[in-house]
């Protein structure tokens, strides 16, 4: 029986393949600053800035917030605390979980990150202007919401 023929696609070609690409790059290239200056991983700095832009979370909600699984969450969070940037206190909204906050140390470290990261950012999108970077903006957040909920803990499965 003969296979119905499909145009071969290209890795390079699909459209996923390359925002993963671009978002690696870009992530990187502000990586390589904060782990150099501030000896913190990627997933630390993620972490810290959820915390510091938005104020304490619990660990389940960082993972939401983030995307990420919550072994490197939890990893991060240890980390974090273990430097004296962030530290766990009662949630007193259902008194079994924690949230997470920044210290003041971890406040200064964010408010040093921030300038550097938004800098690097003016760099790399330097080469789109004003109306093409909106209009990624706004692309990427309707292509985000088209992606619908998930659980971020089954991405480690």
């Amino acid at each position: 029986m003969d296979r119905p023929r499909h145009p071969a696609k290209r890795l390079a070609d699909f459209l996923p393949y390359q925002l993963s690409v671009a978002s690696n790059a870009v992530s990187t290239r502000i990586a390589e600053q904060y782990r150099k200056r501030f000896g913190l991983k990627t997933t630390e700095w993620r972490v810290m800035a959820v915390l510091g832009d938005s104020g304490p979370h619990t660990q389940r909600e960082l993972c939401q917030l983030t995307l990420l699984d919550k072994v490197p969450v939890n990893r991060a969070c240890k980390t974090l605390e273990d430097r004296g940037l962030a530290a766990r206190a009662p949630n007193e909204r259902d008194g079994r979980s924690h949230l997470l906050e920044l210290t003041a140390e971890g406040r200064g470290v964010h408010a040093r990150i921030m300038p550097l990261a938004e800098a690097i950012e003016a760099e790399l999108f330097g080469v789109l202007s004003a109306a093409e970077r909106a209009a990624l903006a706004a692309m990427l957040a309707r292509v985000r919401e088209g992606a619908g909920e998930f659980d971020p803990a089954a991405l480690g499965e």
